[in-house]
């Protein structure tokens, strides 16, 4: 058996940890059966938003005639663009690959890996065979997470369907003349305007009575406002079954009233949310404790229900953002690495919708703030702003939830740029700084950033900006 430092499961986040402690000197084994980067660069957020820029300009092109311009869309080159996308990030992946081959402090471990003991892991090779074991007194669990299919779906098992993977890494066959998307959350809404803009009639079938329905309320309305104007919902309907059909993707779906629908398409897209992959890697084996839903359970340190072994990204279920994950990286190398005990906290955490229109959001929803909680709420549209008025911004704006005491409860923002805008608050949260602190900040005239102030001004008292 082979004996390492550390070992660090899952090249992802994990790949943060692993090049830390290579740095320090420990002998380290990185175990990773598919490429390095993880879920954000092969199949998550990194090929999405390049997608996503695509169908960006095409929005823009398609709505410039609102702007006086005269331009038209005569087409999209739709596989260029998706294999494009694969190539540069397959291109990515194999350059930490290479770096980290050539590292003498680092073992990659190009295979399945599997927890046999506390501290031990068996890993294998691509054909599946090989099972040698290593082990270590430190493991950090990057393990991750992949797309869900909910087992109450009847023909998952007989009917050919993509998820976000398969889309992401080029995994498809041309633009389908008509997709079906089932799902409402922000894989569904990121996914829906990218083959939307790119020429598909996209029918999308959602659970919740709005998209996003984690979001705030308001800002999930809008949003599900916005998409009812590009693509034909169908809300508040479980779907039931998937079928072929003459040549078709068939899906069924019914109410919670019992209404029954079907609609159908070229072409299917599951995207129904994702689950951890502590499964995969047999965590049991090891005694590591999880919750119900399969997340490795972890404390303010992010150690796992087992001495040694840590747990950090998807896998651990604390936010499942890749930027949250690279802030639990630079914790559990402290901890693991160094030997350290620095509690885990996320000062500022904000997250994003890259949809049309996006959405940043931090904090609490409304939804969420306790009743006896005394608070009030802000709000300013982007048709109220020199620069958010020129812009198609489909009804955008800015909510800011404030407690008495001027602490920032929750910022919510469904717009233009909105995911480069909640950078404003993460950055004043984490400071330290309330609500007439945003306010009262001398903002640029007439940068975006003022919608944002907009919102604070609406529930701080500050001096007025004229008629």
């Amino acid at each position: 058996m082979e004996e390492h430092d550390l070992i660090v499961l899952g090249g992802g986040t994990g790949n943060i940890v692993a090049s830390e402690a290579a740095e320090e000197g420990l002998d380290v084994a990185l175990v990773e059966r598919g490429r390095l980067g993880g879920t954000c660069l092969n199949r998550g957020c990194n090929p999405s938003k390049r997608l996503i820029h695509s169908a960006n300009v095409a929005e823009t092109v398609r709505n410039a005639e609102q702007f006086g311009v005269d331009a038209s869309l005569d087409g999209v080159a739709f596989e260029d663009i998706v294999d494009g996308v694969a190539e540069t990030m397959a291109k990515k992946a194999e350059s930490k690959a290479e770096r980290a081959r050539k590292n003498d402090h680092l073992t990659l471990y190009r295979a399945e890996g599997r927890f046999v003991d506390e501290r031990t892991v068996e890993v294998s090779g691509d054909d599946g065979t090989g099972g040698e074991r290593i082990t270590a007194d430190r493991i950090v669990l990057a393990g991750g997470s992949r797309p869900t299919v909910p087992d109450s779906i009847d023909g998952t098992d007989r009917v050919d369907y993509l998820t976000s993977a398969e889309v992401l890494t080029g995994d498809i066959d041309g633009l389908p003349d008509r997709l079906v998307v089932v799902g409402g959350g922000y894989i569904a809404v990121e996914m829906g305007h990218f083959f939307s803009q790119m020429g598909s009639d996209v029918t999308i079938v959602g659970h919740g009575e709005t998209l996003v329905r984690r979001e705030d309320a308001d800002i999930a309305e809008r949003v599900t406002d916005a998409y009812r104007e590009e693509h034909d919902l169908r809300l508040g309907y479980t779907v039931t079954e998937i079928a072929d059909e003459d040549g078709a993707k068939r899906v069924a779906a019914e109410s919670e009233s019992g209404e029954e629908i079907a609609v159908s398409g070229d072409e299917l897209l599951v995207a129904t949310g994702r689950r951890p992959n502590s499964d995969l890697w047999n965590v049991s084996a090891a005694g590591i404790e999880t919750d119900e839903r399969g997340f490795v359970e972890t404390d303010e340190y992010l150690r796992t229900s087992v001495e040694g072994v840590w747990a950090i990204g998807d896998i651990a279920g604390n936010y499942m953002f890749k930027h949250s994950g690279d802030k639990e990286a630079e914790y559990v190398v402290e901890n693991a690495v160094r030997g350290d005990e620095r509690e885990v906290s996320y000062p500022g955490m904000a997250h994003a919708i890259f949809g049309s229109p996006e959405v940043g959001s931090l904090g609490k929803t409304e939804g969420e703030i306790d009743e006896d909680t005394e608070y009030d709420v802000g709000t300013y549209a982007y048709d109220d702003h020199a620069l958010g008025g020129a812009l198609d911004n489909k009804g955008g704006f800015a909510k800011a939830i404030v407690a008495g005491d001027g602490e920032i409860l929750g910022v919510h923002v469904v717009g233009p740029e909105a995911s480069s805008l909640i950078h404003e608050v993460s950055t004043a949260v984490a400071a330290g700084a309330d609500a007439a602190t945003v306010a009262e900040t001398i903002h640029v005239h007439p940068a975006l950033s003022e919608v944002v102030q907009g919102a604070f001004r609406d529930v701080i008292d500050v001096p007025a900006s004229g008629i």
